[in-house]
């Protein structure tokens, strides 16, 4: 097949709006009064990079004045082509301008650089890669090396091996230095560094990040000195941690097996001991011609042999786990209880290599067996007496509170109501279901007694459920389910965890509404009395004030009547007016005696010290007159003092010793002593 020629006359009658439209590279066409049409594949790159369509949108500004020359040199009809930086690219761009009629085409054509390619793929390995110039300063790098070192691409570029910052370690912790790194000795040895374990410390994280990393150098033909250093890496973090935690493992391992197993051993394909032995030699105390072969079992119990020998014929037969329990003699002649397991050891195409066991000494898993045992058989009955014990205690505390004349409240912190008693629930008009559950404020307690809202800050309850203070209440009311408020008493107990901090309460209610009852008809009487008193002392005053003008017109003319007419009448008339006369100051007596009563209700008391001493003298000269016509005699010894008020003191010594003279036995004077240390008649 010979091709045709390249000329104008090969693509006669080709639409050529087609060809324009199905070309794989970007085309635009300028006409000379400046207007631009785009195909499909300039259209689809522009549109990333200019919302208006602008085609120069896709060229760094350093590439536009090289096209403006292009573009006019086609206008005059030259075909230039024109070397651009596309910016979406690494790689530079090959732009053709040729003239048409009435404009310019204008096709790029970018080809892509093998080391964009290179980045690409390792970004799609997420491995890792940086470019380096000859002094390790990083010239390049994926999106993968920042995302793994932590970095930004800009952070990344210009940053050399030798920079503290990476604070590099070797797997053992020791510090890598900058002139031993990979891509360092590539560049001075110009050979590859291949899966060189490095750790970097992770900025954004504030961990370590563990690389596995490879250096290429890359030299110019003919150049002796290398041109730059390709390195590659890895993110081996989770398998280093993997593979640490394997070590762990292993060593845990290791060390489980040597703290518990006390043989170890192993045979042939066929069960044979092989030898060395030593831990067997060391327990049992067998030679190596006493233990090869089926040797080993005259170490065991007589009675346990048979068992012992046919579990492990089975093992050798079926290839499967050998386990089995046996008494074997230690070197002491001791017959010790052991766990013997053995398990095939084959390689990597099934064969079975050797077998691999361990006795383990059961004494102390015997011994630990029967202490368990024991223990378990005490704890049981301390459990079962416990049980027995908290249920009498259950019961009667059941009993207690069910039987309990006052109202029990148990509340949590939060001032729920975890349990009310029937007397609780009887007083307050509700269920015990009801109130159990119930925030025990906002049910009972809400409200004073006027009838004002109670704060719950304000609240006692609430006080010893935040503090742990208890707390006695005397006067207040809770609600009744049916509107009103119960008068009543109560204390509040707060309860603790084990930890000590307040987790409830108790309170304990007294319905006090008889109490209320009672005190009030008391003070009811009180006022009563107090209102008698009040009138019979004014009754007293008035009296006292009244009945002294007709007493004293009465006695005026007993007076008068005696003067006048005593010894003029008959002895029985000056009899009448003798007894009228002492009526008169009986009744005068009486009068003065109703008018200091009512005096006295109306003073004020002002109690002090007072020596009774001067009380006495005092008493004496009031009743001097009357001791002088008796002919009577007062003596005193009363050296102490008295709380009290002296002038009402004073007319209390007077009335009795007047009194005594008054009352005296006929025929004899009147005589008052004060007895020692007092007073006395």
């Amino acid at each position: 097949m010979t091709p045709t020629d390249a000329g104008g006359a090969a693509f006669h009658g080709v639409d050529a709006q087609a060809l324009f439209a199905a070309l794989p590279d970007p085309v635009a066409h300028l006409t000379a009064g400046g207007q631009v049409t785009l195909n499909r594949a300039a259209q689809a790159r522009v549109q990333q990079y200019s919302a208006t369509g602008d085609w120069m949108a896709l060229f760094h500004p350093g590439s536009v004045p090289a096209i403006q020359d292009g573009v006019q040199a086609a206008l005059r009809g030259e075909t230039r082509q024109v070397t651009v930086q596309v910016v979406d690219t690494v790689a530079p761009g090959l732009l053709t301008v040729a003239p048409t009629a009435g404009g310019a085409l204008l096709h790029l054509h970018v080809a892509r650089d093998p080391l964009e390619v290179a980045l690409e793929l390792m970004d799609g390995m997420g491995l890792g890669m940086t470019v380096q110039a000859p002094d390790t300063r990083i010239l390049l790098t994926n999106d993968a090396a920042a995302r793994i070192l932590g970095m930004t691409q800009e952070q990344l570029t210009g940053r050399d091996s030798m920079d503290p910052e990476w604070r590099a370690v070797h797997p053992d912790g020791s510090e890598f230095p900058g002139e031993t790194h990979p891509s360092v000795q590539a560049l001075r040895t110009m050979q590859v560094q291949r899966d060189v374990p490095m750790g970097v410390y992770h900025p954004g994280e504030a961990t370590w990040r563990w690389l596995q990393v490879t250096a290429i150098p890359r030299r110019a033909p003919g150049a002796e000195q290398p041109k730059q250093v390709t390195t590659v890496f890895a993110d081996v973090t989770e398998r280093q941690q993997m593979q640490a935690e394997v070590r762990r493992s292993e060593r845990r391992f290791r060390s489980l097996v040597e703290a518990t197993t006390q043989v170890v051993w192993n045979t042939d394909p066929a069960g044979s001991l092989q030898p060395p032995q030593p831990r067997w030699e060391a327990f049992t105390g067998q030679t190596t011609a006493e233990y090869q072969g089926a040797g080993w079992l005259n170490a065991v119990h007589p009675d346990d042999r048979a068992g012992a020998s046919r579990d492990w014929q089975r093992a050798l037969e079926t290839g499967t786990l050998y386990t089995t329990e046996y008494r074997l003699r230690r070197a002491d002649g001791t017959y010790v209880p052991m766990l013997t397991r053995g398990v095939p050891i084959l390689d990597e195409r099934g064969q079975l290599l050797e077998w691999l066991g361990t006795n383990t000494d059961l004494s102390a898993i015997r011994e630990a067996e029967q202490a368990l045992r024991t223990l378990n058989a005490e704890l049981e009955e301390r459990v079962e007496a416990r049980t027995e014990e908290l249920s009498r205690v259950t019961r009667f505390s059941t009993l207690l509170l069910t039987a309990a004349g006052e109202s029990i409240f148990g509340l949590d912190a939060r001032g729920v109501t975890t349990f009310a008693n029937p007397a609780a629930a009887r007083m307050l008009g509700y269920s015990i279901e009801s109130m159990i559950g119930q925030e025990q404020h906002a049910l009972v307690h809400h409200h004073h007694a006027d009838g004002s809202a109670y704060p719950l800050e304000d609240c006692p309850i609430h006080q010893t459920l935040s503090d742990g203070q208890t707390r006695r209440v005397e006067r207040d009311v809770m609600w009744h389910a049916q509107g009103h408020a119960v008068p009543v008493a109560y204390v509040v107990t707060a309860t603790h965890d084990s930890a000590g901090d307040v987790n409830g309460a108790v309170v304990m209610v007294q319905d006090i509404t008889e109490r209320v009852r009672a005190q009030q008809q008391l003070q009811d009487l009180i006022t009563d009395l107090e209102r008698s008193n009040q009138d019979l002392e004014q009754f007293a005053y008035v009296a006292s004030h009244d009945l002294q003008e007709p007493l004293r017109t009465v006695g005026s003319y007993t007076e008068l009547l005696a003067r006048r007419y005593q010894g003029q009448l008959d002895p029985r008339a000056d009899q009448y007016l003798h007894f009228m006369q002492d009526a008169v100051d009986r009744m005068r007596s009486l009068i003065q005696d109703l008018l200091g009563f009512a005096r006295l209700s109306r003073t004020e008391l002002n109690f002090a010290p007072v020596a009774l001493d001067d009380l006495m003298r005092a008493a004496q000269q009031n009743v001097q007159a009357t001791l002088t016509t008796s002919g009577g005699e007062l003596t005193w010894h009363t050296p102490d003092q008295v709380w009290g008020q002296g002038s009402l003191l004073t007319q209390l010594l007077t009335n009795l010793i007047s009194n005594g003279l008054k009352f005296q036995q006929p025929g004899q004077p009147p005589g008052c002593r004060s007895r020692p240390g007092g007073t006395g008649t």
